[in-house]
């Protein structure tokens, strides 16, 4: 009986990076499909201009 509990155990533990991947990159192609990367670099460039002094 055990064993099959570590056995199950041990598969789950197996898929959950799988899930985890598979959520990070839907995240991540809904983001990029709103525009976000360009977004942000648009508020990087400013924060950087602001920093030296032109923005």
């Amino acid at each position: 009986m055990k064993k099959q509990k570590d056995k199950a155990t041990k598969q789950k533990n197996q898929i959950a990076p799988f899930v985890a991947i598979l959520i990070f990159l839907a995240l991540g192609v809904v983001g990029i499909s709103l525009g976000e990367p360009s977004r942000v670099l648009e508020q990087a460039t400013q924060i950087c201009l602001s920093c030296i002094g032109i923005g």
